[in-house]
């Protein structure tokens, strides 16, 4: 990012020219992908030990566990990624990311207080339903790299967020393991959230200072947008515009499957090849390195090549010989597991930013903030329901079975996208949508 001489006026919009300089440097980038990066970071360092915590600290159900670590987190996002993405279009992009950055590090300390000297696991509860809240700015954060990138280069810019996102799954749930077993007071897990806490504030300075406007005023939206979250006035406006509506059913599909492989991997490494959490945990790992390899530095000269339905096309459908591959893995060893495992991420590499740029290309240009947080949205949803749907699938039908429906999703998921070409060529000449 072009650093500000002596006095930045940090409120200023970035220049149009600014975002096209040489070597497809585009500002604003790196602190959009530290935002994010600190937000997915903040989520999954509190997998490995939350609703352990939560259980023999303040005596509550497995169940309760761990709707408290991930389900209510991403039920919060998916009511508010929108509102914030609206709020946005009207305001700026720089007040709602700042906003979220300082909320973020109040959600986190607020959890480590909860964890040291709490009753009652209701305190935890309301720090993760604030930091669900807080952090539910991936669609603001979608359009900031909207606003600051050419079209060619959208997809190069939405697979940073993928490559945030990854890092932080990679980073993450180590960094938690390893923290939470420091004791204060005689309790575990506080550490890791004061220190996801700590790194917020150290990202807000930095952003406060180096963050600049990417949204000028004759762009943003006129009329004042509604802050309901169910907005179905809004969620009806992204998705009229052609091939919105699907590709965000097929980013849908495509993270439900995930948090699928998320909640019951472990059990099914166990299960079918004697893993334990360390090697379950090293095979994720490699997942996260090749899917943010792939969004760092395959994406953008791909994107250049081929239309992003493409790279969705054949991203669903490699995905969907992953599932199937890991389904059979048992059959033929622990090297058709990596295998499969990487030809999953090599395929989540391709489509997450080619939805994200597909889906920013065809938004109204008043509303970037409001549909690609209608797809952020989507993905937050999906992660609500995927992690029940795996389990009672694991338990129900068997360790393979997650994995069977994750490869008939992403089957589907592939049908639908054969359709977004058409919808590309039907674009030409998008119709206006009131502001």
């Amino acid at each position: 990012m072009a650093m500000p001489s002596s006095t930045p006026d940090t409120n200023a919009v970035a220049p149009a020219n600014e975002t096209r300089e040489r070597k497809g440097f585009v500002p604003g980038l790196g602190a959009i992908f530290l935002i994010v990066f600190l937000d997915i970071l903040g989520f999954s360092l509190v997998l490995p030990f939350l609703a352990k915590e939560a259980s023999e600290t303040f005596h509550t159900t497995a169940f309760v566990g761990t709707v408290l670590s991930g389900s209510i987190y991403s039920l919060m996002q998916f009511l508010f990624v929108p509102v914030w993405g609206r709020i946005s279009d009207r305001v700026g992009r720089r007040p709602v990311l700042l906003w979220s950055v300082l909320a973020t590090s109040v959600g986190m300390a607020s959890l480590g207080v909860g964890l040291v000297y709490a009753s009652s696991v209701a305190w935890l509860f309301l720090a993760r339903i604030w930091s669900g809240i807080a952090t539910a700015n991936i669609g603001t954060a979608s359009a900031y790299i909207a606003d600051v990138t050419k079209p060619e280069d959208r997809a190069r810019g939405m697979g940073m967020i993928g490559m945030a996102f990854g890092l932080g799954f990679i980073l993450g749930p180590a960094i938690g393991g390893m923290l939470s077993r420091i004791p204060i007071g005689g309790r575990m897990g506080a550490v890791p959230c004061f220190v996801a806490a700590a790194l917020s504030i150290v990202n807000f300075a930095w952003a406060y200072f180096h963050l600049r406007e990417s949204l000028s005023i004759d762009r943003r939206a006129k009329s004042k947008r509604s802050l309901s979250p169910l907005n179905i006035a809004a969620a009806r406006e992204a998705f009229a515009r052609p091939g919105v509506a699907r590709a965000i059913l097929v980013n849908f599909i495509l993270i439900l499957s995930f948090t699928i492989l998320d909640q019951t991997f472990a059990l099914f490494n166990a299960r079918k090849f004697g893993i334990t959490e360390f090697g379950t945990g090293l095979v994720l790992m490699f997942v996260g390195v090749v899917a943010a390899s792939v969004q760092g530095a395959l994406i953008r000269p791909l994107s250049r090549r081929y239309d992003d339905s493409v790279l969705i096309r054949v991203g669903t459908i490699l995905q969907a010989i992953a599932f199937a591959g890991i389904a059979i893995s048992p059959s033929f060893g622990l090297s058709a597991l990596v295998l499969a495992s990487g030809l999953l991420a090599l395929g989540n590499g391709l489509t997450q930013p080619g939805i994200a740029a597909y889906v920013s290309k065809r938004a109204d240009p008043r509303a970037q903030g409001n549909t690609l947080g209608t797809n952020q949205s989507a993905s937050a949803l999906a992660r609500v329901f995927g992690p029940a749907f795996g389990g009672w699938m694991f338990q129900t039908f068997g360790p393979r079975s997650p994995y069977v429906a994750g490869a008939l999703g992403m089957a589907v998921a592939s049908a639908i996208a054969l359709t977004l070409a058409a919808a590309s060529r039907a674009d030409a000449e998008p119709p206006a949508t009131a502001g």
